[in-house]
């Protein structure tokens, strides 16, 4: 074993640890005083549980990784910059869970020089484990994730999500409007990683996102790669590494033309 494939096998021990040790913590204060408050003027949400779900991933991965840089949904940088770079988002769905809606999760990346190459993401509420390593698939619980081909389009059931900041500009109008007159159904759970778990396991037909590159998003990437969704940005070039405002569409390769003539139809306004 190469001293890389050292790495990520014990990136992955500590990630899965981490991981479940956060979704259990956050189980445990949903029917709890939350502590609920404003972050930023952007009407996004704080609890307790997203800073103590944070301090639990932060110190797996310190004690087993020192050297490794760190950037972390609710206290930003940590540690010297180098080729390992830990994202994580403690509680994804904060805005669901301060009001009570079970639909929440946690995920962790470990990228090399900015490619992903490690996903974990906990379904915090039912206790299920998403993991996807580069070329090597991914899992729920061990089962392996494969997305599918929907007959149609008009028959998709498709995930929505779109960055804090990008309002209701009217691109983003048309946009939306496009696309619910063109599939069976848009859903955005406001839970991204969660989004991208039901891309995954075939629940979901594709994925559009516009403008959110968060700490939450290349674990949800690196699995649906992983279980043969092709990733590729508004123009229909394949999407790499990292990009501070991704524009996405990801689906079974075969629906891609169809999707990328109906996103440029959108957005045309």
């Amino acid at each position: 074993m190469t001293e890389h494939q050292a790495v990520l096998a014990r990136a992955r021990e500590v990630a899965e640890l981490a991981a479940r040790e956060a979704a259990a913590l956050a189980r445990d204060y949903f029917t709890r005083d939350k502590q609920v408050q404003d972050k930023g003027d952007s009407g996004d949400l704080v609890t307790v549980a997203d800073t103590l779900a944070e301090e639990i991933i932060l110190a797996h991965i310190r004690a087993a990784f020192p050297d490794h840089e760190i950037r972390s949904e609710e206290t930003g940088w940590h540690g010297a910059p180098g080729d390992w770079l830990w994202l994580v988002d403690p509680l994804d769905g904060t805005n669901n869970y301060a009001i009570g809606l079970p639909v929440y999760g946690v995920s962790i990346t470990l990228l090399y020089r900015r490619e992903p190459l490690l996903g974990v993401i906990c379904d915090s509420h039912l206790d299920r484990l998403y993991v996807a390593e580069q070329g090597k698939g991914a899992f729920v619980d061990g089962a392996p994730l494969s997305i599918r081909r929907c007959p149609s389009v008009p028959r998709m059931t498709v995930g929505w999500i779109q960055g804090h900041a990008v309002g209701k500009d009217e691109r983003v109008l048309a946009l939306k409007a496009r696309l619910e007159g063109s599939f069976k159904r848009v859903l955005r759970l406001w839970a991204p990683a969660l989004q991208w778990c039901m891309l995954a396991r075939g629940d979901l037909d594709a994925m559009v996102l516009y403008n959110s590159e968060g700490d939450d998003l290349y674990a949800g990437l690196l699995l649906a790669r992983e279980a043969g969704a092709a990733v590729v940005d508004f123009d229909g070039e394949p999407f790499e590494g990292m990009n501070a405002e991704p524009y996405l569409i990801a689906a079974h390769p075969d629906h891609l033309p169809e999707l990328i003539a109906l996103v440029r139809d959108g957005l045309k306004v």
